[in-house]
């Protein structure tokens, strides 16, 4: 998919790698880029507006965590402004496998109620026009950090939800791929809890090996984005962009 000239919304877009990928994103000329986050950075909205500044770069205040009609009316808002929207970016997430409820709440279901909510205007069995949404998931959610199993089964989930929108996308009208960075140098690895506190220096560890930096991985995100391809599971690991072979050891038939 070309970026330049689309209306792209980005939850989580001012993160480590969100706002390295949201710069990549304004290089490249988008019509809009609305950016849906916890907290305000009016020093990083500033930046990206003088990036680019053709592209109108907004931010509205968001919580994952709130509900399908919440968010629906936050859509609302925005759909109203743009009129339409090319493309949806999950990429909230933490870390801390000590919250596990929270965890849970951000890496999963906010996803699943950020998309179902969207589905609202994009669905083309309710007359809309359909859309792509690109997940941001993780390395994990093929083999665990197995003393974060927390963290690591909730992105599994996210990258299972992805697959199942694209296999529906006959049906929606809305596209799905999956972008599973591996270890990338942000302060979502520096420090973290692992459940139950099984190996307290896990993040030391992690780190003892070799990791991507957050523009590595940020320009890799926007070469996925190009690519457009439904259902891609990308693996987005030391500066390389790679499509992997999901391996089918059961079909439901259906």
């Amino acid at each position: 998919m070309a970026i330049a000239n689309k209306n792209i919304i980005f939850v989580a877009g001012l993160g480590g790698i969100g706002f390295d990928t949201s710069r990549e994103i304004v290089k490249r000329g988008p019509k809009n880029l609305v950016i849906l986050d916890r907290i305000e950075n009016p020093a990083a909205i500033a930046e990206l507006k003088a990036l680019n500044p053709k592209v109108t770069v907004t931010f509205y205040p968001y919580d994952v965590t709130v509900s399908v009609a919440e968010t629906t009316k936050l859509l609302k808002t925005i759909f109203d402004k743009l009129k339409t929207v090319d493309l949806l970016i999950n990429g909230a997430g933490i870390l801390d496998d000590h919250q596990i409820e929270r965890t849970i709440a951000v890496n999963f279901t906010g996803t699943v109620n950020t998309i179902t909510a969207i589905m609202s205007f994009w669905d083309k069995r309710k007359g809309g026009p359909g859309g792509v949404i690109a997940n941001v998931c993780s390395v994990t959610g093929f083999n665990a950090i197995y003393q974060v199993p927390v963290y690591s089964a909730s992105k599994a989930a996210a990258l299972s939800f992805t697959n199942s929108l694209a296999r529906l996308a006959p049906i929606t009208g809305v596209t799905a791929y999956s972008i599973n960075p591996g270890i990338t140098k942000t302060t979502l690895v520096h420090k973290f809890n692992s459940w139950l506190d099984v190996e307290p220096r896990v993040a030391e560890l992690l780190l003892e090996h070799p990791t991507q930096t957050t523009l590595q991985c940020a320009q890799n995100f926007v070469k996925a984005i190009e690519a457009n391809q439904n259902g891609a599971i990308w693996k987005v690991d030391l500066g390389t962009l790679e499509a992997i072979e999901w391996t089918k050891h059961w079909d439901s038939h259906i």
